[in-house]
């Protein structure tokens, strides 16, 4: 193979190769950069995670998933981990989250920083989630502007991408 074959060759590879990137970024995943300290210590300020594009069904989420949406309060992009489901009664007493009267088991969360925070019972409307950062004492979250309705979410974390292997 010649010199210009060779070049030719590594032109198309690499058109395709960035072709099909822009495809999947275009249709399938978006990075998000995280803005703030509230999802410590799962994500740190300045991490950038893998997004799907397609919003979730409000059904497929489960407590615990990680969901872009658009905030109540002020319309920005925001990450927060999905604490109770339409139907559900979220409380947090001494620090401790309950759903529907159970204590919720949270490894991903520091309890460090939880202060004694105590909170009025939220119900959670159909077609939406209930959401919270994982650093309780830095997040501004449905315990402030209430439920997350099913049209608000963007698409649900699937890794981090920076920094590497965080």
């Amino acid at each position: 193979m010649s010199g210009r074959s060779r070049l030719l060759t590594y032109v198309v590879v690499l058109a395709l190769v960035l072709g099909a990137v822009l495809l999947t970024r275009a249709t399938l995943v978006v990075p998000v950069r995280v803005d703030s300290a509230s999802m410590d210590p799962t994500y740190a300020e300045g991490d950038v995670v893998l997004v799907s594009r397609r919003p979730p069904d409000v059904d497929d989420l489960t407590r615990g998933d990680l969901v872009v949406f658009r905030s109540p309060e002020d319309g920005t992009r925001a990450i927060k981990r999905v604490i109770a489901l339409g139907g559900q009664a979220v409380v947090v007493l001494d620090g401790v989250l309950f759903v529907d009267a159970e204590p919720v088991d949270e490894p991903y969360v520091d309890p460090e920083l939880v202060d004694g925070y105590y909170s009025r019972t939220f119900m959670v409307p159909e077609d939406s989630v209930f959401v919270m950062g994982d650093n309780r004492g830095n997040s501004v979250d449905s315990r402030d502007y209430g439920s997350v309705h099913a049209s608000d979410l963007m698409g649900r974390t699937l890794l981090t991408l920076w920094p590497p292997g965080g």
